[in-house]
Formats: C-alpha cells, sequence, structure tokens
C-alpha cells in the first residue's frame, strides 16, 4: 500500500532546517538543505530523541542526534556514527502545488 501525505507548505520552510511533522501516525523530519528536500523518521534509532532538534552538517548532508551525537545521513538514513547502528526510514518528497508532500509505502515501514 501506497499513502500519500501533506506535511506543510515548501515557503514555511526555512533553508538549512529541519522541521517535526505529525501526521497520521507518522513521526517526520522535514529536512531542507538549499532548495533540497528530505524527509526521514524523526526518531534517532538509538534512543527516542527528535532528530529535528539536530544540527544539520550542509556539507556531509547529515543530521546529528542531539542527545547522544549519532550523525544520520539525510540522503540514505544510515548513521556514520556511533552510538546509533540502525537507520531511520527515509522517504520520497515532493512539491506538489506549493506544498512537501511525502510518499509511504509499506516497505518504507518494515
Amino acid at each position: 500500500m501506497t499513502t500519500t501525505l501533506t506535511l506543510m507548505p515548501f515557503d514555511e520552510l526555512e533553508v538549512d532546517s529541519a522541521t517535526r511533522v505529525d501526521v497520521d501516525s507518522y513521526r517526520l523530519s522535514v529536512i531542507r538543505i538549499g532548495d533540497d528536500l528530505y524527509v526521514i523518521g524523526d526518531e534517532c534509532s538509538h534512543a527516542d530523541y527528535s532528530l529535528s532538534e539536530g544540527e544539520i552538517d550542509t556539507d556531509e548532508m547529515t543530521i546529528e542526534c542531539w542527545k547522544h551525537g549519532s550523525m544520520f545521513s539525510v540522503v540514505d538514513g544510515q548513521p556514520d556514527s556511533l552510538p546509533a547502528t540502525q537507520p531511520v526510514p527515509v522517504y520520497e518528497v515532493h512539491v506538489v502545488d506549493g506544498n512537501i508532500t511525502v510518499t509511504i509505502t509499506d516497505e518504507d515501514e518494515s
């Protein structure tokens, strides 16, 4: 099954920032680097902390968990520093009529 969700207007997301969006049963981190968008699961895979509250490294394309310092790729969700060892989910994102939308498939949730 595929679900498409509208998250927020594109122009409300600041450049080089992350914003937590809770929609339906999903907790998502919407990340804007320049004009590029990324959506990942907002929960650190090491512990239940919001990734949207962490620092973004625009050169490395990562977001840091503010609590324990794990860095996650915004492109593929893979951690590149401990203590996290498991990736976070990554979702397909688009801008449709000025709004950020995300597509979630059953495979994303497994």
